[in-house]
């Protein structure tokens, strides 16, 4: 018997992540220039470090309750409510991706549909596939604005949420606050959910960025996470706010599916809300300058304001981005190519989440690579 060949027509229709082809890529080159993984270069805050390491040494590995400590969900809860003016209830997950995961099986019945812009995270439409929903990805380029119109004309009588990302991955853009708005407006006036992966918040890098739970709470779900704040992206531990009984409802769904979120990283958890991350902010924000200003000239790209990523267009020289991101490979430098985010393959991905020795070498084998071109 062929197990491979028993596969459901869910499995089949899944495809491997472009961006973990590239992680596995890296580790097999000698030393390379690695600006693919959106993997954070900051050492985990120590107070947060000890935290975990006394939660396992004093025996909390056990379960949690599925929805989380109620230590932790309360402290975060408190903190939620308090910056958005808004009576949400909290759920722990197993990361942003766990939390929409149960949020994608919670909304969506087979053939049911979600919008979101292009470019998009690369779990999101394989995500809505694996429930069975139908993903609806519209266009954002130029400026990877939220593209109002385009959604609102996509919505059909099988709409039932619209996700979006801001702080947002790949480009790096934060959603102004009137896109924001026009999206809570949207959601409100066709009745839909509004799911808003706000990952990289604490991350932003000129100036909070904009939640829609400010401008449609009965309507949103808020999906946060500390891996990339804290550096503890193998913790696998985020958070889900919504409001009414929305949370009660889908913790059956995490009973049946992650269980709960990992013990001693909820322990650690209620030390890191208390950590400040200014200087990690501003650490990304010179990067991210850094890296703009080496690229400048050379590419076309859209500032980024939050995260640690920029989206440069193709040089002309080149066909399209996985052609530029294969030729880089032969430069010893790794990027992602536009086509894992989106339905085009004009862009390419770079993270500035490594060094400055990194970052200035990387960017002038990318700059040398787009006037020479291929060849």
């Amino acid at each position: 018997m062929n197990l491979g060949e028993r596969l459901s027509n869910r499995a089949r229709s899944i495809e491997f992540s472009g961006i973990r082809k590239v992680y596995e890529l890296a580790a097999k080159l000698k030393d390379p220039i690695d600006l693919s993984i959106g993997q954070p270069d900051h050492a985990v805050p120590h107070a947060v470090a000890l935290a975990a390491m006394r939660a396992i040494e004093s025996g909390q590995n056990r379960y949690t309750l599925t929805a989380g400590m109620p230590e932790l969900r309360r402290k975060t809860q408190l903190a939620v409510n308090a910056e958005l003016g808004w009576d949400a209830n909290v759920m722990i997950t197993s990361g942003v991706s766990g939390g929409l995961m149960v949020a994608l099986l919670a909304l969506l019945d087979p053939g049911d549909e979600i919008i979101f812009p292009d470019p998009y995270f690369v779990s999101y439409r394989q995500l809505v596939r694996m429930v069975n929903g139908v993903p609806v990805a519209v266009p954002s380029y130029p400026d990877f604005g939220f593209p109002a119109a385009a959604v609102e004309a996509a919505i059909t009588p099988k709409t039932r949420a619209i996700m979006i990302n801001s702080p947002g991955n790949p480009t790096g853009t934060v959603m102004s606050d009137a896109d924001i708005r026009r999206a809570a407006e949207i959601a409100e006036k066709h009745d839909l959910a509004l799911i808003s992966d706000e990952i990289y918040c604490d991350l932003s890098l000129d100036g909070p960025s904009t939640s829609p739970a400010r401008y449609a709470p009965q309507h949103t779900i808020v999906l946060r996470g500390f891996g990339k704040t804290y550096s503890v992206t193998g913790w696998r531990l985020g958070y889900l706010a919504a409001s009414g009984s929305f949370v009660d409802e889908i913790t059956k769904l995490q009973q049946y599916t992650y269980v709960c979120a990992p013990s001693m990283s909820q322990v650690a958890m209620l030390t890191a809300l208390d950590v400040d991350v200014t200087d990690i902010c501003a650490e990304y924000k010179r990067k991210r300058d850094l890296v703009c200003e080496s690229l400048a000239g050379t590419f076309e790209f859209v500032r980024p304001g939050g995260g640690f990523y920029v989206f440069p267009r193709v040089p002309a020289t080149f066909d399209c981005g996985a052609a530029f991101c294969n030729a880089a490979v032969e430069r010893n430098v790794l990027i992602i190519p536009g086509n894992v985010f989106s339905d085009r393959d004009t862009h390419f991905r770079i993270s500035f989440a490594t060094t400055d020795a990194k970052l200035r070498e990387g960017c002038k084998r990318l700059c040398e690579l787009a006037r020479r071109g291929p060849g």
